[in-house]
């Protein structure tokens, strides 16, 4: 078993003081605090003035401001005010960083975040607005376990920075590569089920407009046709084998609730349709 405490020195257990949704319409006051406090800009452009640099910001950024550092949100285009999700939260040290702070190689205090990042951060922001929103029981817990995700994804980013790169790695190729495989896993083991490109996308962690491109360029095709010649596949083995029930029936099994629509798709693959299908194999059978 590895250390338990492999990046901190204690436990990862943070207090949290607030976490928020805002739209920033002014400017705001310069200040700082005893804590820690994140922004992840979530739509829109805008600058950030922390100590005496100015920095531009747009969606997909992380703004970390840690404990004692003076800092502003500044806005650029009143009409487009940018959204962003901001927590404080205090009581967690990692190793060679000070207590409470979140220390970048390069002594910055911004994270430009790019594909799989952006998303998961995304994702996390997202989960704890709908929470704050829901109001339930266990709120607080829910956010603290979204919080630890999200400093362990930016804890692991600025390690995985600070390691050489190896030139003949292509983790964005493999990334792709990796994340079509699970997709084609997840239509073989649920293609029986009722399935939208929303729902794979919310399956992966991914937006549907990414997943279409890569499983593309992946396979040559789109999910959902994929998706289709799975399960007419599927639907050949089943008319194949004895008393396979009614065309309904199998048509059911393979993730169609209307009949003349897997009959129309079948024929459309097949050049037959499913009933004709059946009996020239058992006529072919009994030759």
């Amino acid at each position: 078993m590895a250390n338990e405490y492999d990046i901190t020195y204690n436990d990862l257990n943070p207090t949290i003081f607030y976490v928020s949704k805002v739209k920033m319409e002014n400017d705001g006051v310069y200040h700082d605090h005893d804590f820690a406090e994140m922004a992840y800009i979530l739509s829109g452009k805008g600058k950030y003035l922390i100590g005496s640099t100015e920095y531009d910001v747009e969606a997909g950024d992380l703004v970390i401001c840690n404990p004692g550092v003076k800092h502003t949100h500044i806005i650029v285009n009143s009409k487009q005010p940018r959204i962003e999700f901001i927590a404080g939260f205090t009581d967690f040290q990692f190793k060679n960083m000070k207590p409470n702070s979140i220390e970048l190689k390069d002594g910055g205090c911004i994270i430009r975040t790019k594909s799989k990042l952006k998303q998961q951060l995304s994702m996390h922001c997202h989960a704890m607005i709908a929470e704050k929103e829901s109001n339930q029981v266990g709120q607080y817990f829910m956010f603290k376990s979204y919080l630890i995700q999200m400093l362990l994804l930016i804890i692991r980013e600025i390690i995985d920075d600070e390691r050489p790169k190896q030139e003949s790695y292509n983790f964005e190729t493999y990334s792709k590569s990796y994340a079509v495989k699970r997709i084609i896993k997840y239509l073989n083991e649920n293609y029986e089920n009722k399935i939208s490109l929303e729902q794979i996308a919310q399956n992966m962690y991914l937006s549907p407009v990414y997943i279409s491109k890569i499983f593309k360029e992946e396979t040559g095709e789109s999910p959902i046709n994929y998706l289709i010649k799975i399960r007419l596949e599927k639907a050949k083995e089943i008319l194949l084998e004895e008393n396979s029930g009614s065309i309904k029936s199998i048509a059911n099994q393979v993730g169609y609730d209307d009949v003349y629509h897997f009959s129309k798709l079948f024929k459309k693959y097949y050049g037959l349709s499913p009933l004709y299908y059946r009996k020239r194999a058992m006529n072919n059978r009994s030759k």
